[in-house]
């Protein structure tokens, strides 16, 4: 599994990868009770999400009602979720990876900032996951009642804080997986030190750039990854 270290401003960075599209693609099977059947419902949103991402292009289905348009924003926010949390989802069950790193940073500098990173995203998914899973089911009981009279209508909210939930506890898997069971090695690669610089540059040149970078990386969506983490940090 390769991770980029990726350089977002002077002396900020954060981890960055693209698996297969085939990842996530392995049937997950119900288990009892909620948590089970809740995890099986946000790994089949997970994969529809990642349907959609792929298929981004394709022709737009006829215009739908209120209740199509929540749904298909709701399948939006999914898919950003997906970007932001693909590494360490990914990270789950691996014992190796390779950090791809600027140049100018020795192995034992990225190792011990994967480390802060991967420390830093356990910390607050785990608050997160609490938070949510407190939500999850306050709106799985309050609204619940209110649900089962409107056949064929989901429980978004308990559905939005359920996917909140479940995905925090995948991050903080990948997070724990790559803090204590993962061996670390490293990598160059050039391209990487040119970003950080990108952040200060005007939108469309900058725009120019990263797509020119990533495409000599073959990264496909490593431009809206470093967009939307960049100018956020800047």
């Amino acid at each position: 599994m390769d991770v980029f270290v990726i350089p977002v401003a002077r002396d900020q960075y954060e981890l960055y990868c693209e698996p297969p599209e085939s990842a996530m693609d392995e049937e997950v099977p119900v288990s009892g009770g909620v948590m089970g059947k809740l995890r099986h419902r946000a790994t089949a949103m997970i994969r529809a999400a990642e349907e959609r991402r792929h298929n981004a292009g394709a022709v737009r289905d006829e215009p739908k009602g209120w209740l199509g348009r929540m749904q298909d924003r709701m399948m939006a926010w999914v898919v950003e979720r997906i970007a932001e949390q693909r590494l360490l989802w990914n990270l789950r069950g691996r014992t190796t990876a390779t950090a791809a790193h600027s140049p100018d940073m020795t192995f034992e500098q990225v190792h011990t900032l994967i480390r802060r990173v991967l420390q830093r995203d356990y910390e607050r998914h785990l608050r997160w996951m609490i938070i949510d899973g407190i939500a999850f089911v306050v709106t799985f009981i309050v609204l619940g009642p209110f649900f089962l009279l409107v056949p064929g209508v989901a429980n978004i909210p308990a559905l939005y804080f359920g996917f909140r939930t479940v995905g925090h506890w995948l991050s903080m898997r990948g997070a724990s997986q790559g803090l204590h069971r993962v061996e670390w090695t490293g990598r160059p690669c050039p391209p990487l030190g040119e970003l950080r610089e990108l952040a200060v540059l005007e939108p469309h040149v900058r725009h120019q750039r990263i797509h020119d970078i990533a495409a000599r990386l073959r990264l496909q969506h490593l431009s809206t990854f470093f967009e939307r983490v960049a100018i956020r940090h800047a």
